[in-house]
């Protein structure tokens, strides 16, 4: 029988070990590639190399190993990270920061795919941007993202000022061996991403995504000083500067995310919507995580965009329903893995409804209010993490309504619940949520309407 505490369904390294920031997601050749930072010596951060696991359809992946590896003498010998993969030239190729250094500031780097499968890559022997741009005092520069604007193609580089201001640095891209420096897309200072996007003294893996109506979503990861916190978002336009270069203009922002276990999200844009990953780290202790020989893995795949009123849209991926197979009924004990759907219709104002994942974890939804609480006080988190867990965690939607759905994936530990379209949640719980699944109405009057299937394989 599986182990109820590990996830199955989801991106992470089949040898156990460490899994971080996912990483150059790409469709090449029949198939959606994805790698992800990691460390395939221990449960723990070190030593970073690329992973790599491909899929046909999203749904089932296989993993491939190690895609891409430090090279001693070079200037990513102390790790590969983060960054993101296009196909030039035919050849699928990583763009991806090195580190030969341990203050944070690495390079951007390329290596080009050994085959059409992309079994490995092979980095090239010197980077294309050496470090950051010179006069500016930085205590983080690093994650490079490559995103189109009207034809030209653009990067994007995560960084921190010494003093506090987060910043995101642009490239112009004419070709992967030839960036020019284009100042700063934003940073702090615009009051729009302090506000949404803050406090934050880096903005780490910053992904820049069409809605397709002419504005863009910007996703951050917000750093302090060593530690990841959370994932904001910021939406707004492209504007064209004077010198040539771009600067974004955020009309709106918040959090991304709404859980405490999702992190350094990235993207891939398809011809009709954008699929987004993110980091799911532990929920209990380094050494629990040592103990059970594995931390980390990657979220289901997010289709993300922009409502017609400007809030963020977010759902999982439509290719996750074929995941649905044995009907789960309310009552029933849940298997190691299931998709629930809760439709609700509020009969009067400050109507609540409860679906309970075992006597350990519910979640709440609130239409009326626009709310959805996560409540694990029946398996309270063990991380030391500095990201302060309490037993409840509340989102808001921004809108009100007399009804709304909620439908929540189960992995697990991992859980990931999406309301209306509009909030996403994503928390590890372990031990596992284990027991009954029940559904009722707690506070006012309405009508639920419950189906949930247990995963296949």
């Amino acid at each position: 029988m599986a182990d109820r505490n590990v996830p199955r369904h989801h991106v992470r390294p089949a040898a156990g070990q460490w899994c971080n920031d996912p990483n150059g997601p790409l469709f090449h050749d029949g198939r959606y590639h994805l790698f992800f930072q990691h460390n395939p010596g221990a449960p723990v951060w070190g030593d970073i190399h690329w992973g790599h696991a491909s899929s046909p359809d999203l749904v089932r992946w296989t993993d491939h190993g190690i895609a891409l590896a430090p090279t001693p003498g070079t200037r990513d010998e102390l790790g590969v990270w983060s960054g993101c993969a296009v196909v030039d030239g035919g050849a699928p190729t990583a763009v991806y920061t090195g580190m030969d250094r341990h203050d944070g500031i690495g390079s951007v780097m390329l290596a080009r795919a050994a085959d059409l499968d992309i079994s490995a890559f092979k980095a090239e022997p010197e980077p294309v941007v050496p470090g950051p741009p010179a006069g500016l005092d930085l205590i983080a520069f690093r994650d490079p993202y490559l995103f189109t604007y009207e034809g030209q193609r653009w990067a994007v580089v995560g960084a921190g000022h010494r003093g506090g201001l987060p910043d995101v640095l642009l490239y112009r891209v004419d070709a992967l061996t030839d960036w020019t420096y284009a100042g700063s897309l934003i940073d702090g200072s615009d009051p729009v991403a302090a506000r949404a996007a803050a406090p934050a003294t880096a903005w780490e893996c910053p992904a820049l995504l069409p809605a397709g109506d002419g504005r863009w979503v910007l996703m951050l990861s917000l750093w302090i000083d060593d530690i990841t916190y959370a994932t904001a978002y910021l939406a707004g336009e492209l504007r064209p500067t004077p010198d040539g270069g771009l600067r974004f203009a955020a009309a709106s922002g918040g959090v991304l995310d709404h859980g405490r276990d999702f992190y350094a999200p990235t993207a891939l844009v398809e011809g009709d919507r954008t699929l987004v990953w993110g980091w799911s780290w532990e929920s209990r202790t380094e050494a629990e995580s040592v103990a059970a020989g594995w931390a980390g893995c990657l979220s289901h795949p997010r289709e993300i965009g922009l409502h017609a009123d400007g809030s963020l849209r977010v759902a999982p991926a439509r290719e996750l329903t074929a995941l649905r197979r044995t009907p789960l009924r309310l009552g029933e004990e849940l298997p190691q893995a299931y998709e629930v759907v809760l439709d609700v219709s509020a009969a009067q104002p400050d109507t609540e409804a409860e679906l309970r994942l075992g006597p350990a974890v519910a979640l709440r939804v609130n239409p009326t209010r626009g709310t959805l609480t996560l409540d694990r006080s029946g398996a309270p988190a063990t991380a030391t993490h500095p990201y302060r867990r309490s037993d409840t965690v509340t989102a808001g939607a921004g809108v009100t309504s007399p009804g709304g759905r909620l439908r929540v994936f189960v992995d697990g530990p991992l859980i990931e619940a999406f309301w209306d379209e509009r909030v996403m949640l994503t928390e590890k719980i372990h031990p596992a949520p284990a027991g009954p699944l029940a559904a009722e109405v707690t506070q006012g009057a309405g009508e639920l309407t419950v189906e949930a299937w247990g995963y296949g394989g």
